[in-house]
Formats: structure tokens, C-alpha cells, sequence
């Protein structure tokens, strides 16, 4: 992929190479340099019981940290493709309304050293925590764990 510098240049790479993120209608709606939140409305997420469709939901959750982590390159001035390498979900509780994945570093995880073993050896991997919020006081709908490679293209 090449340098992702700003949730625009995301929300758009996402949308026009995805067809799925398209069919779900993906938005970056916020990012704060360590934590990217990607939203995708009920309407075409939803499911024959009325709430957000689980596939949607993981679907959002991968997207916000595969988002996450080309957007740390792009700042980096790295370019790499990014590929998620294995991922657990927990379904906690059903989603009403709009559907809000939050991602950031796994506990423990270093963007810095990330970057540097990237530059070094052409390959990096990093952990990534990911949640959907139910909007019933602040309770998690699921829980994403995760753990994305980057491999260097180009120089």
C-alpha cells in the first residue's frame, strides 16, 4: 500500500479498494495518533434480528486496525503492506445502533520498536487491541485481539 498520512487518505484507500468497506459504509471517525475509531452504520450492517451483524462487526474491528497500523507507518515515512496474521473475537453483548470499533497497540506493544525492526529486517509484527461499544452504559460488544505483519515494499 502506499503511505497512508491522514485518516482522509485512509477513509478513501479503504473505500475505493474495498468493496466490502463499501457496501458497510466505512468512516474514519476519529484518530487522536494512537487510537483509530472507524464507524459504519446499522442500515447496512444489520442483521434478521435487528442488531449489528457479527460478520460486520469483525469486519469493522480488522479494518480500524489494519487502519491503525498503516497510518503509524505512513507518519513514519514507511511504506509496507500490511497483513493481519491471526485474530480472536468475543461477541459480548448485541449492537442497536451505529457501530464504533476503537483500535490501538495491544498492552505492552511499542510503535517505535515496530517501526525500527520494520527498517531493519524488512518485516514487523505488532498486537493490536480492538472493541465495539454497546451503547447500554459503556459495555463492551466485542473484544478484538489481534496481530497484524508489515512488510517493507520498496525503498
Amino acid at each position: 500500500m502506499n503511505e497512508v498520512v491522514d485518516t482522509l487518505a485512509l477513509e478513501r484507500h479503504i473505500r475505493e479498494t474495498i468493496p466490502l468497506a463499501r457496501a458497510m459504509d466505512v468512516t474514519v471517525a476519529d484518530y487522536d495518533g494512537t487510537r483509530l475509531v472507524l464507524a459504519a452504520p446499522l442500515a447496512p450492517n444489520v442483521n434478521d434480528k435487528g442488531c449489528a451483524f457479527g460478520g460486520s462487526m469483525i469486519s469493522l474491528l480488522t479494518l480500524a486496525g489494519w487502519g491503525l497500523v498503516n497510518l503509524k507507518l505512513g507518519a513514519a515515512g514507511i511504506t509496507a503492506d500490511v497483513y493481519i496474521q491471526d485474530s480472536t473475537i468475543n461477541y459480548l453483548s448485541p449492537v442497536w445502533d451505529e457501530i464504533l470499533a476503537e483500535a490501538g497497540a495491544a498492552p505492552g506493544e511499542s510503535w517505535d520498536a515496530f517501526c525500527s525492526t520494520l527498517r531493519v529486517r524488512g518485516r514487523a509484527r505488532i498486537a493490536v487491541h480492538a472493541e465495539v461499544a454497546a451503547a447500554e452504559g459503556g459495555l463492551v460488544a466485542a473484544r478484538f485481539t489481534s496481530r497484524f505483519v508489515a512488510k517493507a515494499t520498496g525503498a
